[in-house]
């Protein structure tokens, strides 16, 4: 019995042990699915309040891959109240991500700390770390296979995302991959509380340069009943960028040379 009993706790041992790797398999297959060098966008950013009136912004949005992972620079066009704010996020694999933000009223670049992570961008439902999160390393998660539903019409894979760093701002991060395309459909944020905060969802799946993707983000925090929505008009795979849009000299003068 003794045996048995030895056995069975291995065998168990060996199928949590695959299924995580399963999961990570997925999140990395996930991530890793669309190959460019360059993605540039264009996207109207409608921001709904409580009371369901709505306000927009048009921006424009520039990311490549470099030596230490992806970079990325957001450009606000419209309104005036925010026309020339810029900011930029470098990828770091080890950990928090590089971030600077300009904003025209300051006149100045400020580096963006890493105890900001959880705060509002720019008034929106998006904190500084979700506007990276795209870039964030599988690595820095746990990921467990929960279990396999339709979302939507689409059967997906539905992993739980815990991360190693207590630090950073959600306990748990729980995403419906759809099984054939691999696209993110929807992701369920929870805090250290283990409430639901926030669920993003993603639809208007199009092919853009023979690639599947989603052209339509929207996050909402439920505490507030707010709501952001990004809704990407332009897309452009592969498009050559300067390098110099990738420094805080291009935020402040918003000039490539």
């Amino acid at each position: 019995m003794k045996v048995k009993f030895i056995l069975t706790v291995l065998f168990l041992m060996t199928a949590i042990a695959l299924y995580a790797q399963d999961a990570t398999g997925i999140v990395r297959s996930s991530r890793d699915r669309i190959q460019a060098q360059t993605v540039s966008t264009r996207s109207r950013m409608v921001l709904q309040a409580r009371d369901g009136s709505t306000s927009e912004r048009l921006i424009d949005q520039y990311s490549k891959d470099g030596p230490s992972g992806a970079r990325s620079v957001i450009v606000f066009q419209q309104p005036a109240s925010v026309a020339g704010t810029r900011f930029l996020t470098m990828n770091n694999p080890s950990g928090q991500n590089d971030q600077w933000i300009f904003l025209p009223s300051l006149g100045r670049v400020r580096r963006v700390a890493a105890s900001e992570g959880s705060g509002s961008f720019m008034g929106t439902d998006f904190s500084y770390d979700d506007i990276s999160s795209t870039s964030r390393s599988v690595d820095l998660d746990t990921h467990t296979l929960l279990r396999e539903e339709d979302y939507n019409g689409s059967a997906c894979y539905v992993i739980q995302s815990i991360p190693k760093d207590s630090s950073y701002q959600y306990s748990k991060m729980i995403q419906w991959i759809a099984k054939d395309t691999l696209i993110i459909m929807k992701i369920e944020l929870f805090d250290r509380r283990d409430s639901l905060v926030k669920t993003v969802e993603m639809s208007g799946i199009n092919d853009v340069q023979g690639r599947l993707i989603p052209t339509i983000t929207k996050i909402t925090t439920h505490a507030s009943g707010t709501s952001t929505t990004i809704i990407s008009e332009i897309i452009k795979y592969d498009d050559p960028i300067p390098e110099t849009v990738f420094t805080t000299a291009f935020l402040e003068t918003g000039r490539t040379r």
